[in-house]
């Protein structure tokens, strides 16, 4: 299989510049390069599926160039909605930094920087070498400039797709970077890049767009949907981003092996048919989160994500540490509880309605404090219950949780 091939079969090709690209990519050579704006300290899930194409380029014989676009950062793209609010020098920087450090360790391709040749460059210079060659119109009929024409653009991030053409121009011209690769939501940027670099040296450049991934609703990873899942497990546990791939659609699942990760196609197919043989037993969606969480954070940590979540589904909480604790727990209602008897201290805290409902409920056997089901609902809750010295984790029915911070 070729690597236009591949590429095809994982889905990850969306539009290109010209037929030609086809013939390009598969004899390899080709100097690329895909960008990011430091908006946040981190990457996220929406990221990593595009910026994994580098690899896959470098493998065929390419050379990747990552821009973490600071220039750009200090503007804003235009989202195709409403004006993003303008973020401060200093923590554009900061995110520049941070990002720099990530996108190094991750991938391990040169890092290069906007701001080197956007902020030496004068208004003048903006003008003459490079506005005057982009028709207003142009611009215009770009979908993303015209759909934010309803709700009002800024001139800052009208002008983004130039500053972003400006960044084709300067790399094709002192790298040799003769293709852009990004998510489909960057095209009339990147085609904008190619007509300035055609006007102005008559150069032939390239493009290629992958589709966005997106959950099963159609909403794409990334932090203005706000469910951003950040690469950094600082932010996102493993934990985390494990439960949320093992929670994959199975509609989505085989879309996201093709496309998150390396497995063959081989493999791929064989999880397809395991996963509809046995759909109960998420092979799909096992391997989906192994391969990714391998990747980012080793497999130790993936390794410690599958035990946190086999003790706590086991309700085997005594064995866990109180951040794997808060890491299993964090999407679960949070509430305060004080010593005292079982029905009172349920009451108090909300997790039931009233002492006689409480009361019901532990009679019946519904409420366990730390995996042990309670049916006195005389029962006292000690400093003795709390977990590390703090936390108690309480369940009532059977999918029901709260993890209560016990106030002496």
């Amino acid at each position: 299989m070729t690597l236009y091939e591949d590429l095809e079969w994982r889905g990850l090709i969306n539009q290109v510049s010209s037929p030609e690209l086809k013939d390009k990519l598969n004899a390899g050579g080709m100097t690329f390069y895909i960008g990011t704006d430091p908006t946040a300290d981190s990457l996220h899930l929406g990221h990593y599926s595009s910026f994994l194409i580098t690899r896959r380029l470098a493998a065929a014989g390419h050379k990747p160039l990552l821009l973490v676009g600071m220039a750009t950062g200090l503007i804003g793209d235009p989202r195709g909605t409403v004006e993003r609010e303008l973020k401060q020098r200093e923590e554009v920087m900061r995110n520049y930094e941070s990002l720099k450090k990530q996108v190094e360790q991750l991938f391990g391709f040169e890092v290069v920087n906007n701001y080197d040749w956007i902020g030496k460059m004068t208004v003048i210079d903006y003008f003459r070498e490079f506005g005057k060659y982009i028709n207003v119109g142009y611009m215009l009929t770009k979908d993303h400039v015209r759909r934010q024409m309803e709700s009002g653009i800024s001139y800052a991030e009208f002008s983004y797709m130039l500053i972003q053409a400006i960044d084709f121009k300067h790399l094709h011209e002192t790298r040799g970077a003769d293709l852009q690769v990004a998510g489909s939501d960057q095209w009339g940027n990147i085609t904008t890049g190619i007509e300035l670099i055609r006007k102005t040296t008559g150069d032939e450049v390239y493009a290629l767009t992958m589709p966005l991934v997106t959950d099963a609703q159609g909403n794409k990873f990334g932090k203005s949907e706000g469910n951003a899942l950040w690469l950094d497990k600082e932010k996102t546990s493993s934990y985390e981003l494990y439960q949320f791939l093992l929670n994959t659609d199975d509609a989505c699942v085989i879309s996201y092996l093709k496309r998150l990760t390396f497995l063959t196609r081989e493999q791929i197919e064989a999880l397809e048919a395991e996963q509809a043989a046995h759909p109960e037993q998420r092979p799909a969606q096992k391997a989906l989160a192994r391969e990714i969480i391998t990747d980012l954070h080793g497999k130790d940590e993936y390794e410690h994500a599958v035990e946190i979540s086999e003790k706590l589904f086991a309700g085997d909480y005594r064995s866990l540490s109180l951040r794997d604790i808060l890491a299993g727990m964090s999407k679960v209602p949070h509430v305060t509880l004080k010593p005292g008897p079982l029905a009172e201290v349920l009451t108090d805290a909300g997790v039931c309605s009233s002492r006689r409902e409480a009361r019901q409920f532990i009679t019946q056997g519904a409420i366990s404090v730390n995996g042990e089901v309670i049916k006195d609902a005389a029962r006292e809750l000690t400093a003795a219950d709390a977990l590390e010295g703090r936390v108690v984790i309480i369940r009532r029915g059977k999918k029901k949780f709260y993890l209560g911070e016990l106030q002496a």
